[in-house]
């Protein structure tokens, strides 16, 4: 290979405020709430000015809870612990998105034949939740019941002759009200001429084009178009006021383009940013401000390499409307506000930050589980997320010479703490920010000469109610949840002290530990057993480090032998295996299995048989985790291997480690929890090369925990690799006797094996074709031997997608990009047939276009490649006369 191999385009001259934020980002939560409660500054007197103000805020708002907003009232009345708010979030994120009949009378049945509607009604003082509720009534009362009971008579035989399309109208009619209290209009125009009337009140705005992440690069367009026609409509409302006094915009880097992600940085470095300066120079040309959006945190890294380009260009010099937005529930948070004040005073300019809570918590949650990384990047207690906020806004007032701060929260305490602080500095250049249709009856007492008298600019969201969507369903998730302000700063049932209370004070309470109910991503199964170690290919740090444990490997060379529990010479002439990316890389050498190893590897696994099986199964079960740690151990071979002899990608390199580990500790823990005897005596495990080292540790792992002596079989492409494991196997402690590795050809050792009356069963994943002759043949020994031998076997097939309108087309696209091309396709589970919808097949099968087209294919070792080559030369034509027969029969191609 050559000398740029393994490449993940880390960043080797992090300046130390980068390596602060890289290295929060993997500190525990109890060490970093106890260096939050280190660096924050209270006082008795700001402690009781706060409580005072924030009671007072508290009062005024149940005082005037009558005219709370429609999703104020909302998130209270229908929160998400109840059968209804469930409802309701499931029709809205889908219900309008449907274009046939069938599918949504059967969504509404499905979702409001089981609500319990009347119970609410009468329930809040909002005409708007009342009015929702009863349109909800009659249609749940329609679809969930037969008979007249629950409703008169006589409205029932009235709505009933409406028919369906009656109750199609009504609850879209209902989902549109709840969409129309989350938009500030269906464009910018209408937004802005909606707004008017709070800007008459003090109020300012910062729009927001709706729309997702981009996945094609006609959405990236699109979403460039519609913010360079809302900067201009929002420039020509501005009239020259200047950033503070005017309305802004806010934009998200994933809309404008398809590949926002770490291992496209350089891309995203080429053509993201050049769309990003247009933008920002419009903004300056009007003066108006411009904050860029926080999304997922495995992008905050990139986007500060996005920010840190734009701020130090020159055209853009004495802007002082470029925005940042920060999330407090990221332990990084205090340290990305050092790294913006310094490039603020670097750039000789100052920034915009907008301080948040964070709107991605639960799937920040569950991807940091799902990869198994060894922290969560959020705090897993509110309080914590609320004390850091308090925190970093500490920061913020103390670097007002170098940061325009603006505080977006809807908490009264956090509100009152920000005020009084800000009071007792002496710091007036600060700004609150809400979402527009929650929080205003809060904010209400603070804009105005007759209350505080302080700027709050709203987020404020433009778009139609297609666009409305995703994101709808993210606040309905926020703050529709228990322990959300909003939920509860309504419900007379909770006290006004328990709402008020101090996250510092909670933070000591809980000795900064975090939420005992959720598990570190290594902790998720129990005591059961523990979960396989990930890896952050979106850290700085954890790239760089990477990089130079990947280097030692890039040049090695390593050789697979028979592995048998006895002496016996090898004749074969060396084989060798070359990197299916790169021809004239020779990863290692492969002496390949005779007959006579064979004869030898079954004498011995006979005679050995016993041995294995009488050994405690608790003992086997330790072993067996004893293995899986010596594979982490080394997991940075492994995955070299994996990459050079597979044909891995870095990701799915490390994917082979981790479920490799995972089978040999479920395996283990199986075995311990119910130690039953599952002995057939030497067990034949033929594993193939998609999938070389994880189905391979996963066949012989069952086998080994079951009591039984293996015979393991890999794919004649993937030697070195199963050689290795098989070596890590003996080094943790599991007998050469038990585990004996035949490399080889399928057709000669394969055949062998398994006509052999020694082998008592087999264990198969690969191609129908061989799984059927293998069959045949034990077939023939059981008649022959009158005796049972199991046989397991894993095929291919054609896998199939079905999607009907209901869902999201960018879910759907996504979701068949990584079954149908990750790993080139090559897994036996990958999608075959995509079945769509008529209705919406048009729309989803162009976005897939689009999506394929910006998948990189090439060279694995890469960090930027999707896709790497297929197996070998004969998958390659094979492959080959398929597209070939599809173009005889008049398919499209793409």
């Amino acid at each position: 290979m050559s000398l740029s191999a393994f490449q993940t385009d880390a960043d080797l001259t992090l300046t130390p405020l980068r390596q602060a934020i890289a290295a929060a980002h993997r500190r525990s939560e109890a060490d970093a709430v106890t260096w939050l409660l280190h660096q924050i500054t209270e006082s008795s007197e700001w402690r009781s000015h706060t409580q005072t103000l924030a009671r007072r805020l508290v009062e005024a708002v149940r005082t005037e809870r009558r005219r709370a907003s429609g999703v104020d009232a909302l998130m209270h009345e229908f929160s998400l612990s109840s059968q209804e708010g469930v409802a309701l979030m499931c029709l809205a994120e889908a219900l309008l998105r449907i274009p046939d009949r069938a599918t949504a009378d059967r969504l509404i049945a499905d979702k409001i034949g089981k609500g319990d509607w009347a119970r609410h009604l009468g329930e809040s003082p909002s005409l708007f939740v009342n009015a929702a509720a009863w349109g909800l009534l009659i249609t749940g009362k329609l679809v969930a019941t037969n008979s007249e009971q629950g409703l008169g008579a006589a409205l029932t035989r009235l709505i009933a002759k409406g028919g369906e399309p009656l109750i199609r109208k009504g609850v879209d009619l209902a989902m549109r009200m709840l969409g129309e209290q989350f938009v500030a209009g269906q464009n910018i125009a209408e937004a802005l001429a909606n707004s008017r009337t709070l800007a008459q009140r003090g109020y300012r705005h910062s729009y927001d084009m709706l729309g997702e992440a981009a996945l094609t690069a006609a959405d990236a367009q699109t979403y460039f178009a519609a913010y360079e026609a809302a900067l201009h409509a929002i420039g020509h409302a501005a009239a020259g006021r200047g950033i503070k006094d005017s309305p802004g915009i806010s934009i998200k880097l994933s809309a404008l383009h398809p590949r926002y992600v770490r291992a496209q940085r350089v891309r995203v470095l080429a053509e993201l940013l050049p769309r990003l300066k247009s933008l920002t120079l419009l903004a300056k040309r009007y003066d108006i401000g411009l904050n860029i959006d926080a999304e997922e945190s495995e992008r905050l890294e990139l986007s500060l390499d996005l920010i840190d380009a734009l701020a130090n260009d020159a055209d853009l010099a004495g802007f002082n409307g470029i925005g940042v937005v920060v999330q407090a529930y990221q332990k990084r948070a205090p340290f990305v506000i050092d790294y913006l004040a310094d490039l603020a005073r670097r750039s000789d300019r100052k920034l915009m930050v907008r301080l948040v809570k964070g709107a991605y918590w639960d799937a920040e949650i569950k991807r940091t589980q799902v990869e198994g990384l060894c922290d969560y990047p959020v705090y897993t207690r509110k309080a914590h997320t609320d004390l850091s906020y308090l925190v970093c806004a500490q920061k913020l007032l103390a670097l007002c010479d170098v940061i325009y701060p603006q505080f977006a929260t809807h908490n009264a305490h956090t509100l009152a703490a920000i005020y009084t602080w800000a009071e007792q500095l002496g710091v007036t250049d600060y700004e609150f920010q809400c979402l527009h249709g929650m929080g205003e009856t809060l904010y209400d007492q603070i804009v105005g000469n007759a209350h505080l008298n302080r700027l709050c600019r709203i987020y404020a969201p433009v778009g139609s109610h297609q666009t409305l969507l995703a994101y709808l369903v993210r606040r309905l998730l926020e703050n529709g949840a228990n322990s959300s302000f909003v939920n509860q700063l309504l419900d007379e049932k909770t006290s006004i002290d328990m709402l008020l209370a101090d996250p510092i004070a909670s933070a000591r309470k809980s000795k900064s530990a975090a939420h005992p109910r959720i598990p570190l991503p290594r902790d998720l199964f129990g005591n059961t057993r523990r979960n396989s170690t990930g890896m952050d290919f979106n850290n700085e740090q954890t790239l760089a480090e990477l990089t130079t444990r990947l280097s030692r490997f890039e040049k090695s060379t390593w050789q697979a032998i028979p592995l048998i529990a006895a002496n016996c010479s090898i004749a074969d002439t060396p084989l060798a295996i070359h990197n299916p990316a790169d021809h004239a890389d020779v990863v290692g050498y492969v002496l390949q299995t005779d007959a006579k190893i064979c004869e030898v590897a079954l004498t011995c696994s006979v005679e050995h048989a016993m041995d294995w099986q009488t050994v405690p199964a608790i003992e086997r079960a330790n072993l067996l985790c004893k293995a899986a740690d010596r594979l982490e151990e080394h997991r940075i071979e492994l995955m070299a291997l994996a990459v050079r002899e597979a044909g891995k990608t870095l990701p799915n390199a490390l994917g082979e480690v981790r479920e490799a580990v995972d089978f040999l500790r479920y395996y283990a823990q199986q075995i311990a929890r119910e130690p039953v005897s599952m002995a057939w005596g030497t067990m034949l495990c033929i594993s193939p090369w998609n999938f070389p080292l994880a189905i391979f540790i996963g066949q012989l792992s069952a086998a080994l925990a079951a009591g039984n002596v293996v015979l393991a079989k890999p794919a004649e492409q993937t030697s070195l690799i199963a050689y290795r494991a098989v070596q890590l196997l003996h080094e943790a402690g599991i007998p050469h006797y038990a585990v004996q590795l035949l490399p080889g050809s399928g057709e000669h050792i394969g055949a062998q094996l398994v006509a052999d009356a020694r082998v008592r069963g087999v264990v198969f994943t690969g191609s129908t074709e061989v799984a059927q002759h293998i069959n045949r043949t034990l077939a023939d020994r059981m008649v022959r031997e009158s005796c049972d031998i199991p046989f397991i076997a894993e095929t291919g097939g054609q896998n199939v997608m079905i999607v009907d309108s209901s869902a999201l087309p960018e879910q759907v696209v996504q979701d068949v990009l990584t079954s149908a091309f990750d790993s080139a396709g090559q897994r036996c589970s990958a999608l075959r047939i995509l079945l769509l919808q008529e209705d919406i097949a048009d729309t989803v099968l162009t976005m897939l276009q689009g999506a394929m087209r910006e998948l990189c294919i090439g060279d694995p070792s890469q960090l930027s490649t999707d896709i790497g080559p297929v197996i070998d030369e004969e998958a390659r034509k094979n492959l080959q006369q398929h597209i070939d027969h599809m173009r005889t029969s008049n398919q499209t191609l793409h």
